[in-house]
């Protein structure tokens, strides 16, 4: 798995590339929690360069997210295939975490959501 980071404002934004499972789950945790810094308040997860996914890698997303969430941030996802989303929904993933079309779409809602405390 690759990652590449940008922030913007208080959103971090991360590219995952390649396989999220058992064996890429702890560099994901570790190196997303590098990256959060007192100013990065929510975090954008682009997975539509994601081939595949397991129990682990839904678990290392459900792991930041309730770190993101303690903070007082939000979490969102976007660019995911149809088929993802399929795992997503049956791991009850999207319960907790909104999904968003593309970046600007997610910047615009989860900065929204943190000034008014609730989803648009």
């Amino acid at each position: 798995m690759e990652l590449s980071f940008e922030k913007k404002d208080i959103n971090l934004i991360v590219a995952l590339t390649g396989e999220f499972d058992l064996h890429t789950a702890g560099y994901f945790k570790e190196k997303i929690e590098n990256h959060l810094d007192s100013e990065v308040n929510n975090l954008i997860l682009n997975l539509q360069t994601i081939d595949f996914i397991d129990s682990s890698g839904i678990g290392a997303i459900l792991s930041i997210y309730k770190r993101i969430e303690k903070r007082g941030g939000k979490m969102a996802i976007i660019n995911i295939s149809p088929t993802l989303k399929r795992v997503f929904e049956v791991s009850g993933v999207l319960n907790v975490i909104d999904v968003y079309a593309n970046r600007r779409e997610a910047v615009k809602n989860i900065q929204r959501r943190n000034f008014n405390g609730q989803s648009s």
